[in-house]
């Protein structure tokens, strides 16, 4: 039987409080375009709203959008807090050359900013939060990733058999 999958992301939405400051990091600092600002009066949840919508590309098409409201409670009432947690984020595929460079800038522009670099194995990933707390991870993945993706695709069933019954023995060889 064949599954019909989604053809990739189309974009992941956020709230941010200031739209410039969220463009610099974005655009300035991480290199990612500002390819669309969408501005909007709506009904929304039964009131007029006034807000903004700003999107910034990835190479396949998909993209991060930030919406700001005009209303200082609208903007609260949407707010994305969230506890704390380096479990919480979005991450992205990008090779060894654009991490290293977005390491860079990064630390060029915030000599205090909490970029660091975690070597999984199976990928080596920066960390970063951005303006708005949330967690970007960009990863290069391991040069043998088809062969890593093969292993973990045929014995993803039974890893997660195991894990459920309390086996919690680590499988991750390419540390």
């Amino acid at each position: 039987m064949s599954q019909t999958l989604p053809l990739r992301l189309h974009h992941n939405a956020w709230i941010t409080d200031d739209q410039e400051a969220n463009r610099h990091f974005y655009e300035d600092v991480l290199g990612l375009p500002l390819i669309a600002v969408w501005t909007e009066v709506n009904t929304l949840f039964g009131t007029e709203r006034a807000y903004s919508h700003a999107l910034y590309g990835l190479a396949d098409g998909s993209a991060l959008a930030f919406f700001q409201f005009a209303d200082s409670e609208a903007q609260k009432e949407f707010r994305t807090d969230i506890n704390d947690t380096p479990f919480r984020h979005i991450a992205f595929k990008v090779d060894h050359e654009t991490q290293e460079a977005m390491h860079k800038r990064l630390t060029a522009a915030d000599p205090d900013s909490d970029a660091h670099v975690i070597d999984h194995g199976f990928c080596v990933s920066l960390y970063v939060t951005d303006p708005n707390g949330l967690r970007l991870e960009f990863a290069v993945d391991h040069p043998d990733v088809a062969k890593i993706d093969e292993e973990r695709r045929t014995t993803a069933h039974a890893d997660l058999a195991r894990w459920l019954s309390g086996d919690h023995t680590p499988n991750n060889n390419w540390r």
